[in-house]
């Protein structure tokens, strides 16, 4: 009898442990590891993690020390590379050891090894192409590790750089930074005939103004309005394969997309040969980072660059903290016209929780408009979409508080007031 009771609860027994539940998500993520995820400190393949439509591979680095609630970082490698080239040839997983980070390594299989950035279905969210199937990477290891869905990035190296630059337009929900080494601008590569190479992209000659760039990069992902990552873009000015315009060109498109002014707000030589620029803020984690090598050719990346692009990140434990986003913003606008001409006067409200430190507002003058002179802000361009950049004095908008800006414009018989307003490219209420 007792034999029998033994044999009976044994299968019991077996399905317990093959049925365990998985970690509670308040649990720390290394807890998630210890349970047979991946093996730790190992670049590891996993397979079935999704919706894969091009058959990408997916390959991840988990180190000993990841931390609970774990950053991601997407690393995707150059045409004819692969994942585990990008782990060989980069130190992102030494510095996931010393950060605590988990890096996933997606892997082209397809006979060219460049990333879809061409394709229609790549160029736009849920398409069906390999960004489908690195979002789906992503949802893995999200669940897999408790990992934080606010920390979730992405770099490339040129073909990698190009996919950075489509990960960001299609999923710019999913991702809070990006870091582009030798890529084209999100749509630029853009081709109807199956083609994966566009060589007028490639050449340089594409060029848009700032809001048709940035329009693509928004019809990825229609009726969005909510915030957008920010991006570092590094360019040699001898790269022969994706040319130098294609720098200039991204710094168009993204300094549109997050709704701040194509003026550097800083310009620096970080190192000999280098010109840095920062748009929309001053700090190691600007809206929009721009790093230009003098005389260097498109194999750019070096040692060290990955320590920078987790700065930008702010995944390196050091530095200044992130500028504070707002978490919600109210702006009303009023108008005093005569025949040809009129004041307007704005005030911005941060209904957030945090503090705004520095602040862009953007918004939309009535077509016919154009500003002559303000007060409070800076106001650049003078018509069409408008960014007004807060003054020395005003910078810091503390929760629940509010700043008051105005500018005059002339009219040719259109006096409305400004609408479709952003702060640091976030959508604010009106009124």
């Amino acid at each position: 009898m007792l034999l029998a009771l033994v044999a009976a609860l044994l299968p019991l027994f077996a399905a317990t442990a093959l049925h365990a539940p998985a970690a509670a998500a308040g649990e720390p993520a290394r807890d998630a590891a210890r349970a047979g995820a991946v093996p730790a400190a190992a670049l590891t393949e996993v397979t079935d993690f999704g919706a894969n439509p091009s058959n990408l591979r997916m390959y991840l680095y988990v180190p000993e020390s990841v931390t609970p609630k774990p950053a991601i970082v997407v690393a995707v490698h150059w045409c004819t590379g692969s994942g585990p080239d990008m782990y060989n040839g980069t130190e992102y997983d030494t510095l996931a050891d010393r950060y605590g980070f988990i890096v996933l390594y997606p892997s082209v299989t397809r006979s060219s090894k460049c990333f879809d950035v061409s394709s229609p279905q790549a160029l736009r969210r849920g398409g069906g192409s390999d960004p489908v199937g690195i979002k789906s990477m992503i949802d893995w290891t999200t669940r897999t590790y408790d990992a934080d869905t606010g920390r979730i990035f992405a770099t490339g190296i040129s073909s990698g750089a190009m996919m950075t630059n489509v990960l960001l337009g299609d999923y710019p929900d999913v991702f809070a930074a990006g870091a582009a080494f030798s890529g084209v601008p999100f749509g630029c590569f853009a081709t109807t005939d199956g083609s994966e190479w566009n060589s007028a992209c490639s050449g340089g000659s594409v060029t848009r103004t700032p809001k048709e760039w940035g329009d693509l990069a928004r019809g990825a992902y229609p009726g969005y309005t909510g915030a957008r990552p920010r991006m570092q873009i590094w360019h040699g000015t001898q790269d022969d394969v994706l040319r130098y315009p294609n720098f200039g060109e991204q710094i168009k498109q993204w300094t549109d997309v997050r709704g701040v002014s194509q003026t550097p707000t800083t310009t620096d030589t970080p190192q000999a040969g280098w010109t840095r620029t920062r748009y929309g803020g001053t700090g190691d984690r600007a809206p929009v980072e721009a790093v230009s090598l003098q005389g260097v050719g498109h194999n750019l990346y070096a040692q060290g660059m990955a320590s920078r692009v987790l700065t930008f990140f702010g995944l390196d434990g050091a530095g200044p903290a992130p500028q504070p986003q707002p978490g919600a913003c109210r702006v009303t606008a009023s108008v005093n016209a005569w025949s040809t001409g009129l004041t307007a006067s704005v005030t911005l409200t941060n209904t957030g929780t945090t503090a705004v430190d520095g602040w862009r507002l953007g918004f939309t003058l009535p077509a016919g408009q154009t500003v002559t002179g303000g007060w409070g802000a800076t106001y650049t361009p003078s018509s069409g979409s408008v960014t007004a950049a807060n003054a020395a004095y005003n910078g810091t908008i503390a929760p629940g508080a509010s700043v008051s800006i105005g500018y005059q414009a002339s009219h040719g018989g259109n006096s409305a007031a400004p609408a479709a307003f952003t702060l640091n490219g976030t959508a604010c209420a009106a009124g």
